[in-house]
């Protein structure tokens, strides 16, 4: 197998990510892709308290196990298949099931802090940043949690105001320099879409 093609989709909560990325699967075709989320590398913890867990910043690059990624994308690059984890994000903790991966010509990353992290943004042959509107990205967030992670509105909201948005200014928007592309609008800027998808399809031939 030719070494496989890394992607990064990144871009703040709720900004369409997993819609291009959808779009980019669709593209390029599932049989040619590996798909790692970030939110399937959140660290496990023993919460010892609902204090403990209503303190912890889920939204700081620290609250994800990126060694773990960045050996999945070494082994993936390697031609070797993987075991990601899966999220329970109504109790927050890692279940005990994984999901097989396989290794495959494109891999394709999805998430938040992926441009963060040096020797993970390293990895990445193509970074692509979804810019979206705050106020946009807050409602879809917003709608998402309460209908399938149980929240409440004022969960919801104090969460935003307490760690989501200071940390997305503080990594999440300056991380946007590292990308190779910058798509606004997310999955609706059908032109952006596919002048991505033509330059993946150019990597491939490389």
């Amino acid at each position: 197998m030719k070494q496989p093609v890394a992607l990064g989709v990144a871009g703040g909560t709720g900004s369409g990510k997993t819609t291009v990325a959808r779009a980019l699967l669709e593209a390029v075709g599932p049989d040619r892709i590996s798909f790692l989320a970030q939110d399937a590398y959140y660290r496990d913890i023993a919460w010892e308290s609902d204090e403990q867990l209503a303190a912890h910043n889920f939204d700081h690059p620290n609250a994800l196990d990126n060694s773990l990624l960045v050996q999945h994308i070494r082994q993936l690059k390697s031609g070797q298949a993987v075991e990601v984890p899966v999220y329970d994000f109504v109790e927050h903790r890692r279940t005990a099931e994984t999901v097989c991966v396989e290794a495959r010509r494109v891999i394709l990353l999805e998430g938040i802090l992926l441009f963060v992290e040096p020797t993970l943004r390293a990895l990445l042959d193509f970074k692509i940043f979804v810019d979206t509107a705050a106020d946009v990205r807050f409602i879809r967030r917003l709608e998402r949690d309460i209908r399938e992670r149980g929240r409440s509105l004022e969960s919801v909201t104090h969460q935003y105001m307490d760690s989501v948005r200071p940390m997305h200014l503080e990594f999440v928007e300056p991380s946007k320099r590292w990308a190779d592309v910058i798509v606004p609008q997310g999955g609706e800027n059908r032109v952006a879409l596919e002048m991505v998808e033509a330059r993946v399809e150019q990597l491939l031939t490389q």
